[in-house]
């Protein structure tokens, strides 16, 4: 049974994802088209206000998930599958073909991706988010693949790897079926924080004005946003729910990276479910992280004074 920390964070993350897919169906306006209805409040008619120029924030907030989930995930997805094809492979080999390996992940390291993204996205004013995802997982992944190359160097010599090896198994079975089981929380968390990183990156670079990104996204809204004044204008519901969604996100992607660890991880599954029984007869419900301190009962104490 997967645990509320998971179910929450899933079902977070299907609200976004049918959101990217059929937002542009959903919006009640066009997110560009201007009206007389110039900076008005939320109301039944504009569900999330509207822009100095009249534009729906609720359309624009819907046509922007697709952007933000599709750079995110896309970039997420390529992240992993090199950290893991590269940091796996760099751990279990030895010699100078791991060195090397090695030796790539560090030099991908230092390389900054904001920059990259900038130069690529101003060399080719067309790219969009294809280009933005591509740049972010091709310079995301090292980070993944050093601890991934860590974990595996000491999985390796644990006794059912090598015992697997002995038994003649072939290299890409120890790798698939000894190896990655034991690399999921790592894989998972790499993952995750790629794709936060990566929605991130691309809100934060339509913030600043970075041409070459997609029409509307949760950071060309809060640009407007800051180059109007919509904060000094008191016209919060121009940049709360932007923002409100980028938390969101956040929340369900770091809520999913929890449930991961407590199910690969036992000792976190059984948090909060052992129960310890003291002297006096009291039970006390055992967590991960705290260790508890059985206080004395009063007529143990006073017996103890009384000596």
């Amino acid at each position: 049974m997967p645990s509320l920390k998971v179910t929450v964070g899933l079902a977070l993350l299907a609200v976004f994802t049918f959101v990217a897919f059929f937002g542009s169906a959903l919006a009640p306006y066009d997110p560009s088209k201007r009206s007389r209805d110039i900076l008005q409040a939320p109301s039944g008619k504009h569900w999330f206000g509207t822009t100095h120029l009249g534009q729906d924030i609720f359309s624009q907030i819907l046509v922007g998930t697709r952007s933000v989930m599709f750079v995110g995930f896309a970039a997420g997805i390529l992240a992993t599958a090199i950290a893991v094809l590269i940091g796996v492979t760099s751990g279990y080999l030895s010699g100078v073909a791991g060195e090397s390996l090695s030796t790539v992940s560090n030099v991908f390291i230092v390389i900054p991706a904001l920059p990259l993204i900038v130069i690529v996205t101003n060399v080719v004013p067309d790219s969009g988010d294809w280009a933005i995802a591509t740049v972010i997982g091709c310079t995301g992944w090292a980070w993944g693949a050093r601890l991934l190359r860590a974990q595996t160097l000491s999985l390796r010599q644990r006794d059912f790897v090598q015992a697997a090896r002995a038994s003649g198994e072939s290299t890409w079975r120890v790798v698939v079926f000894e190896i990655l089981p034991n690399l999921t929380a790592i894989i998972a968390s790499s993952f995750i924080g790629t794709v936060m990183f990566a929605v991130m990156t691309e809100i934060a670079l339509a913030f600043v004005g970075v041409s070459g990104i997609s029409e509307w996204n949760w950071g060309e809204v809060l640009f407007w946003a800051q180059g109007q004044q919509a904060l000094a204008l008191g016209a919060w519901w121009w940049f709360v729910p932007a923002g409100l969604c980028i938390a969101l996100l956040g929340t369900a992607l770091s809520l999913v990276n929890f449930g991961i660890d407590e199910i690969v991880n036992p000792r976190l599954r059984s948090s909060g479910r052992a129960v310890v029984k003291a002297a006096d007869g009291r039970k006390v419900r055992m967590r991960i992280g705290f260790t508890p301190v059985l206080s004395q009962s009063p007529d143990v104490s006073s017996e103890g004074g009384g000596r």
